[in-house]
């Protein structure tokens, strides 16, 4: 009976200290007594397999890690001590690091990194920070942090984009975006002409041509007529936006600015029913390209007009404010609004919800603000369609 009990608490004993170690090699399935300890060796093999799907979600979480194009470093606060957690291969080759284990190792090798962190004390931050990488020139990089506790363990995630990358990675999606809208355009075009063109080949072919295939001819002719003239207008508007001239700029006070904008939409504010609420109070100087900033609100209120077709009582507001050397204009509707899915692509060339639009209104308006010193932007607030332009007053 001793060595019974001794051997059945020999076995709770040995289990027990495998779970406590997270060591599960052994395999308890095949012991002579097995069936005496079921839910033990059931407990076992089911933190077995937790434990095994663990290891497998960490190795799939590094490698998505090491595969980004940013730098990573997850710190781990053990004690009054930072433990390097993980650092993702591109920090570590990019940064010619080797993956320490101690943040004071990592400060040996990245001191102006490491001395901002600290100096916010290991909370969030969002900046720039230039870092000589490989003795060569100094690189701008976009530093963001953020803190956070799991289960009483204390976090800090590093994360470090070079600024050219961020840059590469816009200018990329911008090229892929537009190249899909002209494809798109393009091929609207291109495909029934050149099924028409197919079409008039096979009928001149023909000994004889009927007066049947007659009017399909010119039916055809006068459908590539169309769409030829739609595409020659498709290019001349991208023509408009490759070749925008630079500004001439001259003084012009900012109400006489907006009062001759208005001047050529009045009639169509009244004609739909429009009430323009003027609240502009202030008259900066500012030094502008009189024609072209024209062109910019007549942009800007044409779409409000557009976005107020379906309206009952139909408004648009127009005020401007000055902060420092700078000037605020801000022209709002109370119609429809933009769509949350398509707000990314308003300022995109060609990109339009409106059937006879060419779709180079807001980009045009955008490079001509940019021309400018200046900016324009977007927003929706209380129910509101907001467009803001920026421009440097002196």
């Amino acid at each position: 009976m001793f060595f019974y009990i001794k051997n059945a608490f020999s076995i709770y004993d040995r289990t027990i200290t495998s779970i406590l170690q997270n060591d599960f090699t052994a395999d308890f399935s095949k012991h002579k007594s097995h069936n005496n300890y079921i839910k033990l060796f059931e407990l076992y093999e089911k933190l077995k397999s937790d434990k095994k799907e663990q290891i497998s979600k960490d190795m799939v979480y590094r490698s998505i890690l090491n595969t980004v194009e940013t730098g990573i470093i997850i710190l781990q606060k053990q004690e009054n001590e930072w433990d390097i957690f993980l650092m993702n291969d591109y920090f570590s080759k990019h940064f010619s690091v080797p993956k320490v284990s101690k943040w004071k190792y990592l400060k040996n090798q990245l001191a102006s990194l490491c001395e901002i962190i600290e100096e916010h004390h290991f909370q969030e931050i969002k900046t720039s920070l230039e870092i000589r990488v490989n003795q060569q020139d100094t690189q701008t990089f976009v530093l963001q942090t953020s803190r956070s506790e799991i289960y009483n363990q204390d976090y800090f995630i590093i994360l470090l984009d070079s600024i050219q990358n961020v840059v590469e990675k816009k200018e990329k999606e911008a090229w892929g975006n537009l190249m899909k809208v002209i494809s798109h355009e393009l091929l609207n075009s291109i495909t029934p002409i050149r099924s028409l063109s197919q079409n008039l080949h096979e009928l001149v072919q023909q000994e004889s041509i009927s007066s049947d295939d007659l009017e399909d001819m010119k039916t055809s002719v006068a459908t590539m007529l169309r769409r030829s003239d739609h595409l020659q207008q498709f290019v001349e508007s991208y023509r408009k936006l490759a070749m925008l001239p630079s500004p001439k700029k001259e003084q012009i006070r900012l109400q006489q600015l907006i009062a001759n904008s208005f001047e050529i939409m009045t009639p169509l504010f009244i004609k739909e029913g429009i009430e323009v609420v003027n609240t502009i109070t202030i008259n900066h100087w500012l030094e502008a390209d009189s024609k072209q900033m024209e062109q910019v609100f007549i942009n800007l209120l044409t779409n409000c007009i557009y976005a107020l077709k379906e309206i009952a009582q139909k408004r648009i507001f127009i005020s401007a404010e000055a902060k420092e050397n700078r000037t605020f204009i801000t022209i709002s509707d109370n119609g429809k609004g933009i769509e949350p899915e398509i707000e990314n692509k308003i300022f995109l060339p060609f990109f339009t919800t409106r059937k006879e639009g060419a779709g180079i209104g807001l980009t045009l308006s955008k490079n001509i603000i940019e021309s400018h010193g200046g900016y324009l932007a977007y927003k929706n607030e209380e129910e509101k369609t907001t467009f803001v332009i920026c421009l440097i007053t002196d």
